[in-house]
């Protein structure tokens, strides 16, 4: 399939295909004219990418986690216990912890200026 009904079968634009292929994501194969060719394979991998992506993952720890990743039809795609899996979520989580106390750190003083103008 081309790009294009890839696209409407993933609702995922084609722009967004194209990065997924730039940051080695998707891999379709080209035909003699350029264009890109994309397998039945390629629809659930694009879930599974957007749902990692979704979570807050970056690209390279998605691309790691991709061949631990399989798809459930009823709640979505699933892990797999590979190894360094736990680690790399663990990790990604305090990432986003240590971030979202920074925000309330932030928010705290934003209020705290706000009042001392009223």
């Amino acid at each position: 399939m081309l790009i294009g009904e890839l696209s409407a079968r993933t609702g995922t634009s084609p722009r967004l295909l194209r990065h997924y292929e730039r940051t080695g994501l998707l891999s379709p194969r080209r035909r003699a004219n350029g264009y890109r060719e994309y397998t039945e394979a390629d629809v659930p991998r694009v879930r599974r990418i957007r749902t990692l992506l979704a979570a807050g993952l970056p690209t390279r720890v998605v691309a790691a986690l991709l061949p631990c990743t399989a798809d459930d039809s009823t709640s979505g795609p699933t892990l797999a216990p590979c190894p360094g899996v736990p680690e790399a979520l663990r990790h990604r989580l305090a990432e986003l912890d240590e971030r979202a106390a920074r925000l309330e750190t932030e928010r705290t003083e934003l209020r705290r200026l706000l009042a001392e103008l009223t």
